[in-house]
């Protein structure tokens, strides 16, 4: 016993080239595509997943990042170039003892580095000191004090 079957389009089409669908490029599979899905990223997809989706293989943008922070430095030779401007602001205080006391924060500045020579003694305030001008304020006779 043979069931019914609902005739197939194509017979029906055979010779008319475009079956119906207008133009020969309609109506394809996947292939027209470059694939089904999210084929080819890696691929012929490149372009685009470079330019839409960069995060798409969990990796994100690569190469050197900075901290996106900029420090305000200062070197020691800029420091005793720079002693009296200090002190008309008044970052920096002269003791009764002649010492100076200089306070770099409020000059604005969070680094010390250790360029150039410190020929007088003093005690520096500052966020962070680099080694070298660490050892180059003590050897000259003041003090390094590290303040958050």
């Amino acid at each position: 016993m043979t069931v019914p079957r609902r005739r197939k389009k194509t017979r029906r089409l055979r010779g008319s080239r475009l079956h119906g669908f207008g133009k020969q490029r309609q109506h394809r599979k996947s292939g027209r595509k470059g694939g089904s899905g999210k084929s080819g990223r890696h691929k012929h997809k490149w372009t685009w997943t470079v330019a839409k989706s960069p995060n798409y293989f969990g990796r994100g943008r690569r190469g050197f990042r900075g901290s996106g922070k900029e420090h305000r430095i200062i070197n020691l030779s800029e420091v005793e170039q720079r002693l009296n401007e200090f002190l008309e602001e008044g970052a920096a205080v002269e003791s009764k003892g002649g010492e100076i006391e200089l306070d770099l924060i409020k000059a604005g500045y969070e680094k010390v580095l250790g360029g150039g020579d410190l020929s007088t003694p003093m005690t520096i305030k500052c966020r962070s000191f680099s080694t070298r001008a660490a050892d180059k304020i003590e050897r000259a006779g003041g003090k390094a004090l590290r303040v958050d």
